[in-house]
This record gives C-alpha cells, structure tokens and sequence, in this order.
C-alpha cells in the first residue's frame, strides 16, 4: 500500500471511530432520557464507557501519533471523564514502539548533514525513551565539541520518520470531529470544540519543532533556574535541528519513584508540597508553565550535600519542553482572583473569579451559584483534609447532587487558553497524590492563597482611591440623568416590558406539551412491547400509535428553534 493509501486509510479509521461512538452517545445520552428511558442508559454506561475508552487505546496505540497525545490528554481528566475511562487510558506513553535504529539514524544524519560517527563520539542504539512523536539515545560528544560547550554526556532526541504527515492526517480529522461536535447543543454551549482543536494543533506542531522546545528550555531556565531554583538541561546548538535536538544528559530519581527517594532520603510528602509550590509559581506568577509534567519529565535531582534542616538537599530537574503553556495577564489576574477566594472562604468572590477567567459567560445568572457556594464553605470550607476524611459520604452525595443541579442549569465552557492549564493541574495534583497519599492540593493552595491576599492588600489604597474617584463622577452626572429620566416618564417615552418573562412563560408550556407527549409515547411503546407477547395485534397497534406523541415531542422542539422562539 502507497504512502497516500496509508494516509487515507488512517484518517478514515479516526473518523469512522469518533462518527461510530458520537452516534452512540447521542442515542443514549440524549435521546432515550428525553422519553424517559435513561434508566436505560444509566443502567450500562458505565460497562459502555470502558469499552470505548479500551477501543480506543487499541487504536491509539495502532496508530500512534497524536493518537496518543489524545489518549493522553483525556488520561489526565481535562474534561472531567469518569475513572473507568481515565484507568484504561492510562500507561498510553509507555506502549509506544520504538522505530528501529536504522531508521533514526538515517533521520538523524539526513538532519544534521554527517554521519553520526563524525558528529558524535558514541551513541546508544537501545532508546532511552520511546514517544509517540520522536525517540530519545543517550550519547557522547566528541572531544572537540565536548571541550567547547564543556559537556560529554548527551541525550539525542530524534523525530520519528514522516511523523510530519501524521500529525498533519490526525489534524484533519479531528478538526473533522471538531466540527461534528460544534453541532451538538450540550457540547456547543459548554466549549468552542474547533477553538480547543486548533488549540491542541498547535501545541503539537510546537512539539515537532525542536528548535521551538530548545528556545522554550532556554526561556523556562531563565525564569526558574539558578541555584535556588529547577535544573534545565543545556542546549548543544552545534548538533540541534528542526528534528534533531542534542541536550546535556541529566537523568536522576524519577519524582514518583518513591522507593528511590526514600533510598536517597528524601521524603516523598516533601517533594509533592515543593512541587506543587514550583506549578503555583509557573502558573500564577510567571504565567509560562510546563504543560507535560508528567514523571517522565520531572526528576529530582540529589546535590549531595545537607540543608539547614540536616535532610538531603535536592532540587527539580525539568526536561522536555515542548508542550508549554503562556497565562494571559488578565486570565492571571483571574486565576489568583480565584485562589484568594478559595482560600478566603468567599462565595460571592469565587464566582466572580470564575467569570473572569471565563470559564462562566458573562450573561449567566449566578445567584444560585453564589449561594451553592457560600454553602459549601459554610458546611466544609473550615475543615481540614483529616475531618472531611471523617463526613459521612451520604453528606457530601446529598450536596454533590444538590450543587450539581445548579451547575448544570448555567452557562459554562471551556475558554480558550485554559486546556494546558487545566493539564497542568490535573497533573500536578495527581503527581502529589501519588507522592503523598494524604495530599490534598487544596492544603498547598491556601498557604499560597495567604500571599497572594497579602500581595493584593498593598494596593487596596489605590483601588479605594480609583473607587472614590468612579463615585463621584456617577454623582455628578446623576442630578441631570434624573431630570432626563421624568421627562421621558412625562412624555410617555418610557415603557416598561418583560420580554424575558413571557418569553420563558411560553417555553415552559412548550415544555409541558413535550413532557406529555414524551409519556404517552414511553407508555404506548413500553406497553406494546410488554404486550407483544401475549397479545401480538394490540400490541403492534399501540407501538405504531406511539409514533403520533413521538412526532409531536420531536417537532414541536425542531419548529420553535426553526421559529426562534
């Protein structure tokens, strides 16, 4: 099979893969509960569940590419998928196969125009690491080049062949898939799925772009390197390309290998508060973030000497930096806004934190959600990780269900932005808490949140003046705006309507009218079916009159959209 038929065939797979599962959604997530069936659906979802999640960690590993980072992505709980899919995905990174060294080398030497032999002193044929879109080989430099940059041990990362074109065929398809989305209403209202498609695209055309990683290193060890700060392994320009990229070798413990750390004598809960404290500084101070900390990614580093304390003193080593995150401002602005409300125990101040990071439209209503929020800080803000160890389950289900109908009912999504931050968190706190199985990331961000207020406190003098300063102007203009105001109640110019009201008056009789075909059909139907048995002719009957409520329920939603009403 031709290169192009390869192509094609694999986009189709995707395609046909993402159509098959999204029709099986539809069915039993949308359209059995508008008939009053989702016991139906409820009853097998979550069996149904793991089998797509299992189909598609078959095809990802198959196909690889950005498959993976795909499967990778929905691993890590970005969209708040249930454990039966996140455990299936997991261990997606470490199945890849490695492409053979023939293959690498020849990719290798094509990109920096010598044979390896001249441009390296040694190098390991067996990988380091195999990944979905390139191959790691620890090597040697030569003595000249060794003399000049004053480094000898190297990691050479290698692009897998045509790896461009694959990223390229699983781009279209899933701007495919993007746009299939798009159409659904309860996808439509929540996220804009093209945006976060093209969002992912070009974080992944940033990750087959070496010369774009080595920039980031470069970049993200200025800002946090330094002795007192995370380790980032130097760049070997001189044997650095689009698709071969050359870095000073600095593998140590992995941060989740906690039997090394003990043996070093590190203490595992103490290197999951650090670093959840180096994320926070990424995140909320810097705004540019390692977006893939995963354990491949971080080590921790001995320094083989003591600290003050007299335990060992360490630090972070950070590698691949492909896949990094930049925090507008303004959405920094919003993110602290949110953690000191958190850590304040103000409702009110973390929906307005939510709005503004823009995870909430501007349009919503939110006094329930105000109010479903100053409950929760009022019935377990003030306790800590041990007493809500202590709540009875039936507690926090009886409130989950509660603060879940108000959530549903409001006009949420994903902005742009915020789906490598959301990754970013994601990890980190499942890094903790596998480092410390008593971690609660909500214990690291109130001490952090404690700065922030302090930091903030300094300018309340300057916001108390700009406040002042707003007050008056309102007031001086207010006297002739008044006086506008009763001259256009005089003159009859001023009406008052409520459009929303009996616009959601006539929705609700709408919906009624629904609700009542929507029972007679569940009724005619499940009674035909139970009847079929016993009685054949009465119970096709009834199942073919079912069709007339059916119809209704269906078209008389379809004619009020077409309407606009």
């Amino acid at each position: 099979m031709t290169d192009d038929a390869l192509m094609k065939a694999r986009y189709r797979r995707i395609t046909r893969f993402a159509a098959r599962y999204l029709v099986q959604a539809w069915w039993f997530e949308l359209f059995l509960p508008r008939f009053g069936l989702g016991w139906i659906s409820a009853r097998g979802r979550t069996r149904r569940l793991e089998r797509i999640a299992q189909r598609f960690h078959v095809l990802a590993v198959d196909l690889g590419g950005l498959m993976i980072k795909v499967g990778q992505f929905m691993s890590s709980r970005l969209d708040v998928l249930p454990p039966s899919i996140t455990k299936q995905l997991e261990g997606l990174q470490d199945e890849v196969p490695a492409v053979p060294f023939v293959q690498m080398r020849a990719r290798a030497e094509e990109e920096l125009g010598m044979p390896l032999e001249r441009a390296f002193a040694s190098v390991d044929e067996r990988p380091l690491a195999a990944a979905s879109l390139g191959q790691a080989h620890r090597a040697v430099l030569t003595e000249d080049l060794a003399a000049e940059t004053g480094l000898s041990a190297v990691v050479l990362k290698i692009q897998r062949p045509g790896i461009d074109r694959i990223v390229d065929v699983d781009l279209r398809a899933l701007r495919k898939v993007g746009v299939w989305l798009s159409k659904v209403a309860l996808v439509r209202d929540r996220v804009d799925m093209p945006s976060l498609v093209e969002e992912f695209a070009v974080t992944s055309l940033e990750e087959i772009d070496y010369l774009h990683e080595a920039a980031n290193s470069e970049r993200f060890a200025a800002d946090f390197g330094g002795p007192d700060g995370v380790a980032v392994p130097e760049v070997v320009w001189e044997r650095t390309t689009r698709r071969v990229l050359t870095l000073q070798d600095v593998t140590a413990i992995k941060i989740n290998d906690v039997d090394a750390l003990r043996a070093a004598g590190i203490d595992p809960s103490e290197v999951a508060a650090r670093f959840a404290r180096v994320m926070f500084d990424q995140l909320f101070d810097d705004g540019f973030f390692h977006a893939d900390p995963h354990p491949g990614n971080v080590f921790v580093t001995p320094l083989g000497g003591t600290t003050d304390a007299g335990t060992p003193a360490w630090r972070f080593t950070f590698i691949d930096f492909g896949m990094m995150g930049e925090v507008p401002p303004s959405l920094r602005r919003g993110l602290r806004r949110v953690l000191i409300a958190a850590a304040s125990r103000d409702g009110k101040g973390l929906v307005d934190g939510i709005r503004d990071v823009g995870v909430l439209l501007p349009s919503a209503d939110t006094i329930q959600l105000e109010r479903a929020m100053t409950q929760l800080f009022s019935r377990f803000g003030g306790m800590g990780f041990a007493e809500l160890q202590e709540v009875d389950p039936r507690e926090f289900r009886a409130f989950a269900i509660e603060f879940g109908d108000v959530v549903r009912s409001l006009p949420f999504q994903l902005p742009e932005n915020f789906l490598l931050i959301v990754r970013a968190m994601s990890l980190t706190s499942g890094m903790c808490s596998a480092l410390d199985p008593a971690f609660n990331i909500w214990d690291a961000v109130e001490p952090y949140a404690q700065r922030l207020i302090r930091e903030e406190s300094g300018n309340t003098a300057q916001a108390f003046v700009r406040e002042v300063g707003a007050v008056a102007a309102v007031t001086a203009r207010l006297p002739r705006r008044a006086d506008n105001l009763i001259s256009r109640f005089e003159d009859g110019s001023v009406s008052v309507q409520t459009p929303r009201i009996e616009r959601r008056m006539r929705d609700l009789e709408r919906m009624v009218r629904r609700v009542v075909s929507s029972v007679l059909f569940t009724g005619l139907l499940i009674g035909g079916v139970l009847l079929q048995a016993e009685q054949a002719v009465l119970g096709t009957m009834l199942m073919i009159v079912s069709i007339a409520p059916l119809s209704h329920a269906l078209l008389a939603g379809w004619v009020a959209r077409r309407n606009g009403a």
